[in-house]
């Protein structure tokens, strides 16, 4: 069995046997794909370790690419160590919990799964604060607290925002690798945001292009195929255009 779901963002409760009684008839060789947010792994406190254990003691596995709200400092770093997945490579933070880097083709129960999370922040209207770039701690936090005051919308740079949020030409050059060895053709999509065409009809313009939704795009004009294409990050449920599926806090059962 394969499940989906939106974005966590460190709180697993949907994930309790209450609300997930499939649970109880489900092994480890069955999945669960949490669609970006995990947010499950930021700033390694007791509480933090204490939910990822939980969740490690579940009777399947869950894996999660990545969305704009995580800590790429602990997941691009050597914390976590890289093994073989599904005919890939996954990060293992706990035994039963893997993070899926972004551009791969893996298999899950005979399907092909392209997986590239990431995505853009929405959230920084008014900008980045950058602690480096002040003279003192007392510096930073004065004007922390200023921008709060002025109700300005923002996140500081390695401790709620990463730039890595967004994909790299490395990374999305072994996307395309992948992706050929496969002729462009896979059974789903497993990313945390839309191509640039497909969000912006669907939002009317709100959600503006970037690197990562106009390569979606690109990779649409090169004649990507799937049958459907499975995301988070709007923080709703909904269908668009037929194949494109956005989750929030529904588990759903693909396969």
């Amino acid at each position: 069995m394969v499940f989906i779901t939106g974005d966590t963002h460190a709180d697993f409760s949907r994930f309790n046997t209450r609300y997930f009684p499939e649970q109880k008839e489900m092994h480890r060789s069955d999945t669960v794909i949490v669609l970006g947010d995990f947010g499950g792994v930021w700033y390694d406190s007791a509480k933090e370790r204490h939910r990822l254990d939980w969740l490690s003691k579940k009777p399947y596995t869950t894996c999660f690419i990545d969305g704009n709200h995580e800590n790429f400092d602990r997941l691009y770093g050597d914390e976590f160590q890289t093994v073989e997945f599904h005919g890939g490579v996954a990060r293992k933070i706990r035994n039963g919990v893997y993070y899926i880097p972004r551009g791969q083709v893996l298999d899950f129960e005979g399907k092909k799964f392209f997986c590239f999370g990431g995505a853009r922040s929405h959230d920084i209207r008014d900008g980045i604060l950058d602690p480096s770039d002040f003279d003192s701690t007392d510096a930073f936090n004065r004007e922390y607290t200023h921008w709060m005051f002025a109700g300005k919308q923002f996140r500081i740079n390695h401790l709620s925002w990463w730039e890595r949020e967004l994909p790299d030409d490395a990374e999305m050059d072994r996307a395309r690798k992948a992706l050929k060895k496969h002729r462009y053709k896979v059974d789903y999509v497993i990313a945390h945001c839309l191509p640039t065409s497909i969000a912006s009809a669907y939002s009317g313009g709100f959600y503006e292009p970037d690197v990562l939704t106009d390569f979606f795009d690109s990779l649409l004009s090169d004649g990507l195929r799937f049958k459907e294409w499975h995301c988070g990050h709007y923080h709703k449920r909904d269908r668009a255009y037929g194949q494109y599926f956005i989750h929030y806090g529904d588990i759903f059962r693909l396969l």
